[in-house]
């Protein structure tokens, strides 16, 4: 469901300029974590740009030094920690699955505006983006193996944007990729410096809004059945399932026993 007046959301700030409607994470002071109410907030943002006939391309940022650290491992030790199956289920193909296809399934084309930590999953946003565009100071990391004994994050997205062995080094060794690593692997469309991300950003989604749109949500559409016809759509759903059975095993219960927050810790010094 749309939202009447995108104004009044807490989390996420919603600013539109021209035929452009930039949306941004907005909690600087937890480098953007993605708690409950910003990924909701998000997606109703989404659904208003959407719906709105004026609004031609998305922008999707963060408020502050960072895209976004990921999920809010506080939040989720806090009040998810002991959820059944049935409800993390839920929780997750809601909030992490079918929000980010939602982006990837966008009739209006959408970049990612990335600056500093683009984490797990802030990854699956930024790279649910047709487009992205990258600080020099920008990196990437999905530690989730090495740090919570979790398959990768909800929506394995990274095969697709960065190539299967590359995808299989990243996730293998939890290591971070810098903005120019991210550009030769083809998953950045383009780098520049920090203070110009912003304005060459914008830029860009300008000069995609001066295409007819309908012929552009056609374009989209026809690139986007690429991957579908290659099994993408099959594929994420598959390891959805999977990365669910990762929160039953033995390993997931110590870390959970443990306590996220010294997860938190380890993926930060990753």
């Amino acid at each position: 469901m749309s939202i009447a007046d995108p104004s009044r959301l807490e989390t996420v700030r919603y600013e539109q300029i021209g035929a452009v409607a930039r949306i941004l994470h907005n909690r600087p002071a937890a480098r953007n974590a993605e708690s409950r109410q910003l990924l909701d907030e998000l997606d109703q943002a989404v659904r208003h740009a959407e719906a709105d006939d004026s609004v031609r391309v998305l922008i999707l940022g963060g408020v502050g030094d960072h895209f976004s650290a990921g999920h809010d491992l506080k939040e989720a030790q806090a009040s998810r920690a002991n959820f059944t199956v049935e409800e993390r289920w839920e929780y997750e193909s809601l909030r992490y699955f079918d929000y980010c296809l939602r982006i990837w399934d966008l009739k209006k084309p959408s970049i990612a505006q990335v600056q500093g930590a683009c984490v797990a999953g802030g990854f699956m946003v930024a790279n649910s983006c047709d487009l992205m565009v990258a600080a020099d100071d920008a990196f990437f990391s999905d530690p989730v193996c090495h740090t919570l004994a979790t398959a990768s994050v909800e929506l394995l997205i990274h095969p697709w944007v960065m190539g299967l062995r590359q995808a299989k080094y990243f996730l293998y060794t939890g290591n971070r990729v810098d903005a120019r690593e991210a550009l030769s692997m083809g998953m950045v469309n383009k780098v520049v410096p920090r203070a110009e991300l912003e304005a060459e950003t914008l830029a860009l989604a300008q000069r995609i809004a001066q295409a007819p749109p309908f012929a552009l949500g056609l374009l989209k559409r026809s690139l986007n059945r690429t991957f579908d016809v290659q099994g993408m759509r099959h594929a994420v759903q598959a390891h959805f399932e999977t990365h669910q059975l990762s929160h039953l095993t033995q390993e997931f219960g110590r870390i959970r026993e443990q306590g996220l927050a010294s997860a938190i810790s380890r993926a930060s010094k990753a």
